[in-house]
């Protein structure tokens, strides 16, 4: 059966808040690893791959495939959705934060090769155009701000795989129940 009460309620005491949460219940534990303060963090990073995106829009980057935006937004979405289970722990709030991860871990992955793949197209562009004064400062600053989501990217994968771990971890049941039915053999007739 599934528990849908919140497992802290309002007005209880800080004291009773730390008997709640030292309990060995999945969902508990969920909770005792902060998701909200990682969702923080990651709502934190989807909005500096916004923000940024639109710095890169109009350039020969992973705006190609609109990489910061469906990113950014990925990362926004799961950090919302990590700071509700904080909130509203229940295992259908812990399910859709866990294939939340899961996605991001995939979009991270499309988006770091292809960030590679343009790692090594604005190189070439950079030695191209390396006597225009002009261009070579702006893909400059496009390398740059590249190399700065390539790296929050980066920093991001430990987060979502820390985060997929222990919304496994609270999915699981703390009771395995086993369901053992007994069909009876039908009736056997001997004919002499």
């Amino acid at each position: 059966m599934e528990d849908t009460e919140s497992p802290v309620r309002e007005g209880t005491t800080a004291q009773e808040k730390d008997r709640v949460l030292m309990s060995n219940k999945p969902l508990h534990r969920f909770l005792q690893k902060e998701p909200r303060s990682l969702g923080i963090v990651l709502f934190i990073f989807g909005c500096a791959e916004l923000l940024m995106g639109f710095q890169l829009v109009g350039e020969e980057a992973s705006n190609k495939i609109y990489v910061p935006f469906w990113l950014g937004t990925l990362f926004v979405v799961s950090g919302i959705c990590s700071i509700y289970a904080d909130l509203h722990p229940t295992k259908k709030t812990v399910t859709i934060c866990l294939s939340s991860y899961m996605l991001c871990i995939l979009g991270i992955t499309v988006a770091i090769g292809y960030r590679v793949y343009g790692f090594t197209h604005l190189t070439y562009l950079h030695f191209r155009y390396r006597y225009r004064k002009w261009d070579t400062s702006r893909l400059a600053q496009v390398i740059c701000i590249e190399s700065i989501l390539f790296i929050s990217s980066l920093c991001a994968i430990p987060i979502f795989i820390f985060l997929c771990v222990v919304a496994c971890f609270a999915l699981k049941s703390s009771r395995t129940q086993v369901i053992v039915q007994c069909i009876p053999a039908p009736p056997t007739t001997t004919s002499d």
